[in-house]
This record gives structure tokens, sequence and C-alpha cells, in this order.
């Protein structure tokens, strides 16, 4: 909260993601008193997310406590709290604790996972936008393995060892990639006398092709890349209902499995509809070009729960569009406290890349186009040059060099965790939250 007798205004940072984090890291020294208010006291990477998911990563590698990025920033004071609501009369953020005042409010509570309306997904997919998420969907990955071993059923195995991915985007195709590696390295080594020709990993595509915003040349590409991999990939298979044992599609076919990880959108976060503010499509709120709410121009909105319009249409759902949103909505909360004009925000496209695996993936950086390793390569540095704090990137480094050097991970752990609802097992301790929310 604000220190007792500061004469300086107060900028609230809601959410800790990408746009935040960048925003407050803006604001520190700036002259103003900067609270930054996350459920979590950790940021998460969510672009390497999949890979704890899939055993190549730990948590702790791709998370970084929220403090030790401000340490030395006077200025700047974390609360740990989850967002309720806004008092507009009051100029409070409410949260599940006590209220927070701010002269200044910038909104980054990221997104969450969109299930488009299709029954049973919500319930019986995995998601990938939270730390949680990806450590419950390994746990349940690698129980799959352990229980398929316990039978000498053919149909059970193959149930158990279906692996579906809904959604052929970049998160998509990079778990499918990275899952079929870890199926035919690693577990193959760990699971001797378990027939593996049974594992399967279905990427279900409702679209006619891969990778969307990728060029035609780079989407060929991936569906050859994924195809060696081992991976299936069905292209016009629109879901329709997922059970717990299954994935029924628009045509009436189905698909047995005890695993649906759900990549196929996001929306703006259930919070933003508690706010009070404009809702537009996709629950996201619509800003003017200065970033700034409809009819609250004290209020900013950057990263995915913003919908800023631009010369192309809104802006893509993408780490490097949050960030710098979060520091064009710094600067221009300081501007309006000082009574300056706002300057508008401008967004340069950095380009889009994608792994497909080892050695693998596809980048277009303006009318340059890669494939390969040299993408691959570009991937990997970049990544890593995001990454916050020096023993994340040493660590991700050294995990990448030793799997790309003797195909091994090393993190194929089973950590228990609070009951809740296991698939394939009513027996297993294991969480997994429904939904896939990553409203912070």
């Amino acid at each position: 909260m604000p220190q007792a007798g500061s004469a300086a205004k107060t900028v609230v940072v809601a959410g800790a993601g990408f746009g935040g984090l960048w925003a407050a890291k803006t604001l520190a020294g700036a002259g103003v008193d900067v609270v930054l208010v996350d459920r979590h006291n950790f940021h998460t990477f969510l672009p390497l997310l999949y890979q704890v998911a899939a055993a190549e990563l730990e948590p702790s590698q791709v998370a970084y406590p929220v403090r030790g990025v401000f340490r030395d920033c006077r200025n700047v004071r974390v609360a740990l709290g989850e967002v309720r609501g806004i008092d507009f009369g009051a100029r409070a953020l409410l949260t599940d604790g006590p209220p927070v005042p701010y002269d200044c409010l910038i909104l980054a509570l990221g997104s969450q996972t969109n299930f488009f309306g299709v029954q049973g997904a919500p319930e019986n997919c995995f998601g990938l936008k939270s730390l949680e998420e990806g450590i419950v969907l390994r746990n349940h990955i690698m129980r799959m393995f352990e229980l398929a071993s316990l039978t000498d059923e053919p149909a059970l195995q193959r149930e158990l060892l279906t692996f579906a991915v809904a959604g052929g985007g970049p998160t998509g195709v990079e778990f499918a990639g990275a899952l079929a590696e870890l199926i035919r390295g690693p577990v193959a080594k760990d699971f001797p006398l378990l027939n593996l020709s049974q594992a399967r990993v279905v990427l279900l595509e409702a679209g006619n092709k891969v990778l969307g915003p990728f060029h035609e040349s780079q989407q060929r590409y991936a569906l050859n890349t994924l195809g060696r991999k081992g991976v299936e990939v069905h292209l016009g298979a629109v879901v329709s209902r997922v059970s717990p044992d299954r994935v029924d599609f628009k045509d009436g076919s189905s698909l047995p499995t005890r695993t649906v990880v759900w990549a196929a959108g996001v929306s703006g976060p259930d919070v933003a509809r508690d706010l009070g503010l404009e809702v537009g499509p996709g629950g996201r709120i619509p800003v003017n070009e200065n970033l700034q709410a409809r009819s609250h121009p004290d209020i900013f909105v950057v990263g995915d729960m913003s919908w800023f319009e631009g010369p192309g249409g809104a802006l893509p759902m993408l780490a490097p569009v949050a960030m710098d949103q979060g520091r064009a909505a710094a600067r221009n909360a300081v501007r309006l406290l000082e009574g300056k004009q706002l300057k508008p925000f401008r967004y340069r496209s950095k380009g889009v890349m994608a792994t497909i695996g080892r050695s693998a993936a596809v980048a277009s950086l303006g009318r340059l186009r890669i494939m390969g390793f040299g993408a691959w390569a570009a991937w990997l540095f970049v990544h890593l040059m995001m990454l916050i704090g020096f023993r994340n990137r040493l660590a991700v480094l050294i995990n990448w060099a030793w799997d790309y050097l003797f195909f091994e991970r090393s993190v194929r752990l089973i950590i228990p965790a609070r009951a809740r609802r296991a698939r394939g097992d009513k027996h297993a301790e294991e969480e997994r939250p429904a939904g896939g929310k990553d409203g912070r």
C-alpha cells in the first residue's frame, strides 16, 4: 500500500504477467508510488510452460519471484491478492484482501482458456495457462504410462496412451512435438516392456491448416515435421463434446482417450466482466489509442485483456504486444498524472516464431521466413533472453543442452497434489483445475 505521508501519486498495476510486469518496471524510479497486485508471488514465463508439461523444464525455471524483480526499487511495492472489482467512486481496486486505492490504474490480468462452448471441455480438458496446470498435466501424462504398464489389455493401453491436443496454433504444435519426443525418447527407455507402438499424439485442428499466422510454406513444413515425429494431424476435426474417456467430433466420429489438452484459443479473463467496464469481443476490454478504457481515462488496459484496434485489426494476444503495451501505458499514466498530453500507442510487429521440437522451428521476421535448424536456434536464443533471472537462463540452457546431447529429460516426476479428480485412476491423488483460468 502507499506509504503514509507520501505526496506522490499512486499507480496500481493489476497483474504480474508480461504487460503488468513491464509496466511496473517502467514505473520504477518514475516519481510515483507503484503497487503491483497479483494473486501469485511469481511471474510465469508462459511461452515455455508447455515444456514443464512435457517434462523438459522444472516449474521453477519458468517462474521468478516478483519481489525479487523489484528488490532495489524503493517506489514499487507488491501486494498479494486476487482482483474482484473496482470501486470507481473511491478510486480503489477491490481484491480478496484490503482495497488498494489508486490515482491511476493499469489492468493487465492476462487471459484464460476459451472452450468455445464445447460440451464437457472445461471439466475434462487440461489447460496450459498457469504453472499449476503445467505441473498437473505432467503428472497426468506420466501417470498414464504407469497405468498402461499395469494392464495387458491392448484396447485399454491404447486409450491410456492416446494424447489428444486440440488446437493447431503455436501452443498446440509446440506441445504436440515436445510430447512426441518425450514418448519416443526418455519414456521409451523408462518403460522397455511397454508396447509404445500403442502410444499416439493426435493434433486436432478445426480448420484446414496449422500455424495460421505463418506462411503457407511454413505450414507445410510444420505438417511434414510433425508427421516425421509421429504426430497424427487431423485437419477439419471440429470437437463437439469431450468426455472423460473420449472426444466426439461434429462428423459423428470419436477418439477414445483419457487425455485432451486444450490449446484451441484464449479469451479475456472472467473477472473482466466484474469490473464495471465495457467488455468487447472475446471478453476483452476495448481501449482507445492511448490504451485507456472507454469512459474511464484514469484506467489503462494492456496485454491479453485489452482489445486494441490497430491498422490490421485487433492486435494478437502475444507476449511482445503485452510488453510494449505495458511500457506505453506506464509512460502515459505518468503523463496523465502530470497533466501532460498522452502519446498514442503504436505497435511494430517483431515477428512470430514456433518450435516443432528438436532442431525444427519456423520464424517469420518481417519478410524473412526461416525454417529448420536456423529458426530453431533463433527461437532458443530469443526465449532464453526473454527469461527473467540469470539463474533461470542458465538452468534452462543446461536442460536444453542435456536434452539435445543425450536425448534425455530429467523432470519425469509425478508430484503429489491435493485429491480432486483423476482421469484414468479414481484412487490417484491429483488436482486438475477446471477451466484453465489465468485471471491474476
